[in-house]
């Protein structure tokens, strides 16, 4: 059975390159067509690129525009750095020392009661984000539901259980699993989708393979349809968790 979730979501990885902004993009689009105020948070965002005088969050842009988003891209993401290492050391190379305040303070900034906050991670659930800081401690603080991305490759179980374990691990309500696909297969007899629905004791989501080159369209949309059903599933939740707050 569904749980309901709560106004926000944290979307995670098992490792980094499996597809979170591009899955993170899709439902926000999907949420703001569904009437939800989508606050998009990258809160950081290392490997970018300078333009103007000024370092680019690529993502946090992607994710912008997906909600169709009037905030700046500075409240998306108020910590871009350049150094394509992880946010820890990319910080530290910069001459920064951000801490876990810094990035939830940053994710919270300009959020309403009745926002859904939409917060995507730097690589894993367990990738370094800042000094000492794990991306599973900023998902604790902020104690919102996890949508675990991982991509439809050889490894993936092992990575996908391991991850779904320190979810729960630390207490948080596990939204759903989203095996992306990010590359050819390999062996057509590997089934990652039916062995992890297995071991997991519930279907896990699959996307299909995208192409940018294909449409005047971001690629993201593309993903859109598999995940109409967590968007209304959230999208409900959201309805049910306002109706009870009203006078």
């Amino acid at each position: 059975m569904a749980i309901p979730i709560p106004n926000g979501l944290f979307v995670t990885g098992t490792d980094t390159d499996v597809g979170k902004t591009q899955i993170a993009a899709a439902l926000a689009r999907l949420l703001m067509e569904r009437n939800l105020v989508v606050r998009p948070r990258k809160p950081v965002e290392s490997g970018c690129r300078r333009e103007g005088g000024r370092l680019l969050p690529e993502d946090a842009k992607t994710l912008q525009a997906a909600a169709h988003s009037d905030e700046p891209l500075e409240r998306i993401c108020p910590y871009p750095l350049e150094p394509a290492l992880s946010p820890e050391c990319a910080a530290a190379l910069a001459g920064m020392r951000l801490s876990l305040d810094d990035v939830q303070a940053a994710c919270l900034q300009g959020n309403a009661k009745t926002d859904f906050l939409l917060v995507e991670g730097a690589g894993g659930f367990y990738s370094p984000l800042a000094s000492g800081v794990l991306n599973a401690d900023l998902a604790a603080a902020l104690s919102m539901p996890v949508l675990l991305v991982t991509a439809d490759r050889l490894g993936c179980i092992g990575h996908t259980l391991l991850a779904v374990e320190a979810i729960k691990h630390r207490g948080l309500t596990l939204a759903g699993v989203v095996l992306n696909w990010v590359e050819n297969h390999g062996d057509p007899r590997m089934n990652n989708a039916a062995d992890l629905s297995r071991w997991l004791g519930e279907p896990v989501i699959v996307t299909g393979r995208f192409d940018d080159n294909t449409t005047t369209d971001p690629g993201w949309m593309q993903l859109c349809p598999a995940l109409v059903a967590l968007a209304d599933r959230l999208a409900r939740s959201n309805q049910n968790l306002m109706s009870r707050e009203l006078p």
